[in-house]
């Protein structure tokens, strides 16, 4: 310390104003605070620019864990704007030139005419007494909302003659992205008479992917029928696929020379396994179940035929 204090005394010697600023008599101490140091506190923050803490994903909320701001506010208000009529493009082309190629973009691009045909059912049916055939298919040609379509289907004995035929000629129409609107005729043909009916009914996919249809009829004679459709495709593997099948047939009246009862005439059950090696081909095999009720079992049973009949089944489904 003595050391310190001799090397203060000789630093004042040679500055007369450093000894001035180390003269501490001089300092006036009653203006310090000797107590505890104040504790400065922090500056408000503002937490409008921070965001709100985000909740974390759950099961009950699969979509917690998003930001999501409400959008309303960016949401123009008012009548959407004209379409716009200058083009870009025909500030180097004549406007002709653009139309024509606008149009072919808009017929490539959903405007054109397609076609499909679709062979459901080319089956062979082995029961009870002689075995027989069966088929079931249609197709169609338009665009996406206007389309003519045709459907046929018939069955008969092997080795025999044709039992019964049906070729129907529709006009279709989409009604919403799922049903299709039809309207048209429907001829009959085979061992039985001759009939021509009036056709309308809808067809399409409905929710958990069941196809379905309804057909009502009116013949050229005043009978009235009404057709019920329904299937669905269960796959088991990609290329494995079970499809159970149910139609039900409905008539307004006894139709004796057709052998047909009032009430619910008959039903039909299948259920097929269909291997596709491609989309466009799939051989199955299957069983199928038919029953004939009320009138429609006796007209059945006074020709000497069996109101119900189960068979074995194997064919092909294919479609181009």
């Amino acid at each position: 310390m003595r050391m310190i204090a001799a090397a203060l005394m000789l630093a004042s010697a040679s500055s007369p104003a450093l000894a001035q600023e180390m003269d501490h008599g001089q300092m006036d101490h009653s203006q310090m605070d000797h107590g505890a140091p104040e504790q400065q506190q922090p500056p408000p923050q503002d937490h409008s620019a921070h965001p709100a803490p985000v909740e974390a994903p759950s099961d009950d909320n699969p979509h917690a864990g998003h930001a999501m701001s409400s959008t309303d506010d960016a949401i123009p208000k008012g009548d959407a704007p004209p379409v716009p009529t200058d083009h870009a493009a025909e500030a180097f082309y004549s406007p002709a030139d653009m139309a024509r190629a606008r149009a072919a973009m808009l017929k490539e691009s959903g405007g054109m005419a397609f076609s499909q045909l679709m062979l459901d059912r080319l089956e062979y049916r082995m029961g009870k007494g002689r075995d027989g055939y069966h088929w079931e298919g249609e197709g169609w040609i338009g665009g996406d909302i206007n389309r003519f379509a045709f459907k046929t289907e018939g069955e008969g004995e092997v080795g025999g003659g044709l039992e019964s035929a049906e070729a129907q000629a529709l006009y279709s129409r989409a009604i919403d992205p799922w049903f299709n609107l039809e309207a048209g005729v429907r001829h009959d043909f085979g061992a039985g008479p001759d009939r021509t009916y009036a056709v309308i009914g809808v067809d399409g996919l409905a929710p958990y992917w069941f196809e379905v249809g309804a057909q009502a009829f009116l013949s050229h004679k005043g009978d009235a029928h009404l057709r019920l459709e329904a299937s669905y495709d269960q796959r088991i593997t990609q290329r494995l696929i079970l499809q159970p099948a149910a139609e039900v047939n409905i008539a307004a009246q006894d139709v004796p020379e057709l052998g047909i009862g009032s009430g619910v005439s008959d039903i039909e059950l299948g259920l097929r396994l269909r291997y596709e090696f491609a989309r466009e081909f799939a051989p199955y095999v299957g069983v199928n179940w038919e029953r004939k009720l009320g009138d429609t079992a006796r007209f059945a049973r006074a020709e000497g035929k069996r109101a119900s009949a189960a068979s074995l089944v194997m064919g092909v489904r294919f479609w181009f």
